[in-house]
């Protein structure tokens, strides 16, 4: 699925666009069309990398992010090889340790440490998140400061699928979501279109594809300054006015029935919640989707999304991803996870077995154990740097 690392073609562009006053706009282009730019430990750290130098150059006034093609800004993470890892980590004698799969650890720890860069960075970040936005994809999007949406755009977190859970600060955004609209898209992984996006705060402004030559262009027209807090208003009055020349939007499903996803996880017992979601009868393809989806999707997934919503109701970005790289380990050396892969992406049988049968064959107090285990004490934590970087 995924394009080898030794490949000719760079997965990562990196250019610059000369702009006013002598400046410079750096961008970032995902080239693995092929795999919808799916994210791969390489793209990873080339584009961290490059947002570090970037960020020193005083030069370099703003940056754009954006993807080759025109089906996906990202699709997610490199799951064929976080599914090889996790096999040789289960017949390993470090099968029982939840350090014991390198891989694992490195991808999860630089993904979120890029993710967290990208939430912090100084800079005026502009991402145009046209066409698939997923997992690994948001990601990426949810810590720009100017996050454009298009007419194709496709936003989701459907990890209930494959065994995993909302990450890349799921639990950080989706608890910041209007009313329960973030317990409905970890729980049911429904895809929201660009209204939507912005609806939930997923996004700033709604714009067509085909304004985006336009837009880089008015970049390179700014009067830039040093100033990085100027920069970051020069970019939002350009797309502001980008946007309000475009067709007004109509809601999204999401905004529509929003009342009615308030009273289907209105109850404080998750299995309740799921209950009324799986029963309920609607007529609308989108409900029906996400209804499907949930009932299908992982018990133990559903579960650990809520757990964690709960329990990061009130942290910090950076105390959220300290929580999600240990539950991330954890799924990593679980069943569910490789078994949910497997299904979707390596067999493609559509038919994940998962060890629970529902919620209500979870033992709370086991789940609670494995997936909030103390890995490392917080000295000794690999993100226990990212308070301290953040600006």
């Amino acid at each position: 699925m995924q394009q080898s690392e030794e490949s000719a073609s760079p997965v990562v562009l990196f250019e610059t666009l000369a702009a006013a006053n002598g400046k410079q706009i750096g961008v970032a282009t995902l080239n693995v069309e092929k795999t919808l730019n799916a994210l791969t430990m390489q793209m990873v750290e080339l584009l961290s990398a490059q947002l570090r130098l970037w960020d020193q150059q005083t030069s370099i006034v703003a940056v754009v992010l954006q993807a080759a093609g025109d089906k996906a800004f990202c699709a997610g993470g490199d799951l064929q090889k976080l599914y090889a890892s996790m096999l040789e980590h289960r017949a390993s004698p470090q099968k029982n340790d939840l350090l014991g799969n390198p891989h694992a650890l490195k991808f999860f720890e630089q993904e979120y440490r890029l993710d967290y860069q990208i939430h912090t960075y100084r800079k005026p970040l502009l991402c145009w998140g046209h066409g698939i936005v997923m997992g690994g994809g948001i990601g990426l999007m949810a810590g720009a400061s100017h996050r454009v949406v298009t007419e194709k755009s496709r936003l989701a977190m459907p990890e209930i699928s494959i065994g995993l859970f909302p990450d890349v600060a799921g639990s950080w955004f989706l608890n910041r979501m209007p009313g329960k609209l973030g317990l409905f898209l970890g729980l049911t992984g429904a895809a929201v279109n660009a209204s939507d996006a912005k609806f939930v705060k997923l996004a700033d402004y709604q714009l067509p594809h085909a304004s985006k030559a336009a837009i880089l262009a008015g970049m390179q027209a700014q009067s830039w300054s040093e100033d990085a807090a100027a920069n970051q208003a020069l970019l939002s009055a350009l797309l502001l006015t980008a946007e309000q020349a475009t067709t007004e939007h109509e809601h999204g499903p999401l905004r529509r029935h929003f009342d009615l996803i308030n009273q289907l996880c209105a109850s404080a017992d998750l299995s309740q919640v799921v209950q009324q979601i799986i029963t309920f009868d609607s007529d609308e393809v989108w409900l029906q989707k996400a209804i499907a989806t949930l009932k299908k999707g992982c018990p133990a997934s559903a579960w650990l999304g809520n757990a964690l919503l709960q329990r990061c109701t009130h942290l910090s970005l950076a105390e959220v991803l300290r929580i999600e790289l240990v539950a991330a380990l954890a799924c990593s050396s679980s069943a569910d996870f490789a078994e949910g892969i497997r299904a979707l992406i390596i067999d493609k049988d559509q038919q994940p077995r998962w060890q629970h049968a529902s919620l209500a064959e979870i033992n709370p107090a086991a789940l609670e154990q494995r997936y909030f285990a103390t890995a490392w004490r917080a000295s000794e934590h690999p993100l226990r740097d990212l308070e301290a970087s953040a600006k």
